[in-house]
């Protein structure tokens, strides 16, 4: 060896001696500060909060099943892991099976939440004559939609007889909530999701026992019932029609979209809103300003609290000698309550009515109400008792919010707390810990501390706003505090007083003050929406991406130490990463076969299909982050009364077939296919999209990868759950094929 290699080398084995050390150094601190970070954190009780995580995670578990588990062996599942860890409680295997434990319970909380609800379901499209007693009804300009609590059904397909369905109709309704009603009326299945992946209409259905949606046709007759009705709908029709006579009396006395906001705001009854109206504010990031949701019930439960507190107050005898802080907390308990039921107690609503009550009821037993802890409850009682709403973007917004402004608090009073340990003798803090205490008071607990709060939670749900959306509001920052105002001084007080004197007819002056405040706010959303970037559109994600974004917000709000908070980073970089690359599509089949998105050699999508297609062309258009309307999506194809055709990105041929006179001739000349009945055996397109192969898919995408594509289904293999049952088995003979022709009606609901 040369002399030069030698002292290479010599510098090599100096350089990783000293190397080395530092790594292991290094390595050995992170892992003492890790152990040190842990025991912080279980003492502070925080690894409890991953629980209903854990319990979260069994729910998804089994909406991601391809069949329906088994009800007795799910139970057998949870039984036996809860009973192993209270076994092994005083052991490190205890926390392992309690974390398998709450996940086997949230996938138990969800079979047998599926079970309960069980219920018939119209296979196909069919006109009957139904009778039943009306649960709901929501009136609009041009008519009403209702739902209808069946008693009987005649001519329905295969004399399925749902639970209940939802119908709407063009005319004036002239009957009320809890009126017998009979009428004749075209019903079809509940929507399938449009895109693999997508919002699946059909699933919400099922766990609301919906088992068919349609309208009316021709007259609706009020009929004497054959049996009274339930004591629980009469209750609920009379709160629904009282919330239409005072949703009425706002939206006329107001008149407009001024009107129409008030009554969503004061009754939860939004058709009377204008689709102009709901385009503005959803562009300036406030679209729940005409929805019920946590920050109403915290107000309304609140103003009952502190008002009551207050009242009490007036007399010394009960300030000094009784509770009456948990007695205000009880009673605004029982406000929220009727509050929740006075405006139609929606899933939402409800799930804002628990968090609220444990936190008042962590008054009532001297706990502190505001607590992450109080949080994990709530989940806790939403997986026992609704599991499906872990899946909808109200759920997951309002967590999400609530969750970032919990940690903010709780940051706060951390704050506050070290601000009250005495000095160490003979250390004076440096100049970093000196400046980061004073923008912890700052941001935390000075001016900036509302735009703060408001900062993390718009970032906790930024994720969920994308996925679900597909939009991102950057103006959120003017649109939220703006929101809370006018709900805190105009809508809560405003829907309080008004409906106390509504039976009074002394109401009137109290609209227009809740009117002045719509106006203000509209205004300025008006010029939130005119601005640059007013809504920017995202992709759909990739499927992974809102998995490791939950887990990143989750991490920086559930744990307390930086250690364990900087695992969010690599989650986010994950869940960053899978929402730029998420999988894009070139053409998009409609469950139905009925409608399609097709990709133009120009790079845009293009819709094809008949009518307005408006329901599931937006959705296309979203996921494809095109703002354009469906209605400005139909150049580039052409359209008959046979169907569509027209020329994807790579140049190959697309039909979309509306008459079986044209199939022949689009088999032979089109690359693909789709077809909203089922075609012969004969078809000789490459890719063949009809009424039997999309039974067995569902909703598809095809991406475009020179001769071949890629496929992405709704429905897996063999997938058959209780909202989406498999197709049955179908015979050969084009006898039984014509048979199935004539008897069944292909038109998918948009409704």
């Amino acid at each position: 060896m040369s002399w030069s290699a030698k002292a290479a080398a010599g510098a090599a084995d100096r350089a990783r001696g000293v190397i080395r050390p530092a790594v292991s150094a290094a390595s050995a601190s992170l892992s003492a500060a890790a152990r040190a970070a842990l025991e912080e954190e279980t003492a502070l009780r925080r690894p409890f909060l991953w629980l209903p995580v854990a319990a979260g995670a069994g729910v998804i578990l089994y909406f991601g099943a391809d069949r329906e588990p088994s009800l007795a062996l799910s139970a057998a599942a949870f039984a036996a892991f809860a009973a192993l860890a209270f076994v092994f409680r005083a052991h490190r295997a205890g926390a392992f099976f309690l974390v398998l434990a709450c996940l086997g319970g949230g996938f138990f909380a969800a079979v047998w939440r599926a079970a309960r609800v069980d219920a018939p379901i119209v296979p196909r499209a069919g006109v009957g004559f139904l009778t039943g007693f009306v649960e709901e009804l929501d009136l609009r300009p041009n008519g009403a939609r209702f739902i209808v609590r069946l008693a009987s059904a005649e001519g329905l397909p295969n004399d399925v007889a749902p639970f209940r369905v939802r119908l709407t109709t063009r005319g004036e309704a002239k009957f009320a909530a809890g009126d017998f009603i009979g009428l004749k009326a075209r019903v079809l299945p509940p929507a399938h999701a449009a895109l693999p992946g997508g919002y699946d209409f059909s699933r919400d259905a099922y766990f609301a026992s919906l088992g068919g949606v349609g309208n009316a046709l021709g007259r609706i007759d009020i009929l004497p019932p054959p049996d009274p009705a339930p004591w629980s709908l009469r209750f609920f029709a009379a709160i629904d029609r009282l919330r239409n006579a005072l949703a009425t009396r706002v939206a006329r006395a107001l008149g407009g979209d001024t009107g129409a906001i008030a009554a969503a705001m004061v009754t939860g009854k939004r058709d009377f809103l204008s689709e102009e109206a709901k385009e503005l504010i959803r562009r300036a990031g406030i679209f729940h300003i005409i929805t019920i949701s946590g920050v109403q019930m915290t107000l309304v439960a609140g103003i009952f609290f502190v008002g009551l507190r207050r009242l009490l107050a007036l007399s010394r005898t009960l300030a000094l000698n009784y509770p009456i802080k948990k007695w205000a907390a009880g009673l605004a308990i029982l406000g929220a309550v009727l509050y929740d039921i006075g405006t139609g107690s929606r899933v939402g609503t409800e799930r804002a009515l628990i968090m609220t009550t444990i936190m008042l009821v962590a008054v009532l037993f001297d706990r502190p109400s505001l607590s992450m802890r109080n949080l994990a409850l709530a989940v806790f009682l939403i997986v026992a008792f609704q599991p499906e709403a872990l899946l909808g973007a109200s759920f997951q917004l309002s967590f999400a919010a609530v969750a970032a402004l919990v940690a903010v608090y709780e940051a706060g009073g951390a704050l506050i707390d070290r601000r009250r340990e005495p000095p160490v003798f003979g250390r004076t803090p440096s100049r970093s810990a000196r400046w980061r205490e004073s923008a912890g008071e700052l941001l935390l607990r000075g001016p900036a501390a509302p735009i703060f709060a408001t900062l993390c939670a718009t970032s906790a749900t930024a994720s969920f706003m994308a996925d679900d959306f597909h939009e991102l509001s950057p103006y959120v920052l003017i649109g939220n505090p703006l929101t809370l105002a006018i709900i805190e001084f105009f809508a809560v007080p405003g829907a309080l007083l008004g409906a106390f004197l509504y039976p009074f007819g002394l109401d009137g002056p109290v609209w227009r003050y809740l009117g002045f405040g719509i106006d203000l706010v509209t205004a300025i959303a008006r010029l939130i929406a005119a601005a640059p970037g007013a809504s920017l559109p995202v992709k759909s994600f990739a499927p992974f991406a809102i998995l490791f974004l939950s887990l990143a917000v989750l991490s920086l709000v559930l744990w307390r130490t930086w250690i364990f908070r900087a695992m969010a980073i690599p989650f986010a970089a994950l869940g960053l990463f899978g929402a730029a690359n998420g999988e894009g599509f070139d053409l998009a089949v409609a469950p139905g076969g009925d409608a399609a998105a097709l990709r133009l050699p120009t790079g845009e999508l293009a819709l094809l299909g008949r009518g307005k297609l408006s329901f599931v062309g937006e959705q296309w258009l979203r996921a494809d982050a095109d703002t354009r309307a469906p209605a400005d999506a139909r150049g580039g194809v052409f359209c008959d009364d046979f169907g569509c055709v027209a020329r994807a990105v790579d140049g190959r041929s697309v039909a979309l077939v509306t008459d079986r006179k044209a199939l022949i001739e689009d088999c032979a000349r089109a690359a693909i296919v789709i077809a909203p009945f089922y075609a012969p055996a004969g078809c000789g397109a490459p890719i063949l999209l009809d009424r039997r192969k999309l039974a067995e898919t569902g909703a598809v995408t095809l991406r475009f990868t020179g001769e071949a594509a890629q496929w992405r289904t709704a429905r897996g293999p063999g997938e058959d759950r209780p909202w989406s049952r498999a197709p049955r088995s179908r015979t050969a003979s084009a006898a039984a094929t014509a048979v199935e022709i004539a008897a069944e009606d292909v038109t998918s609901p948009s409704d």
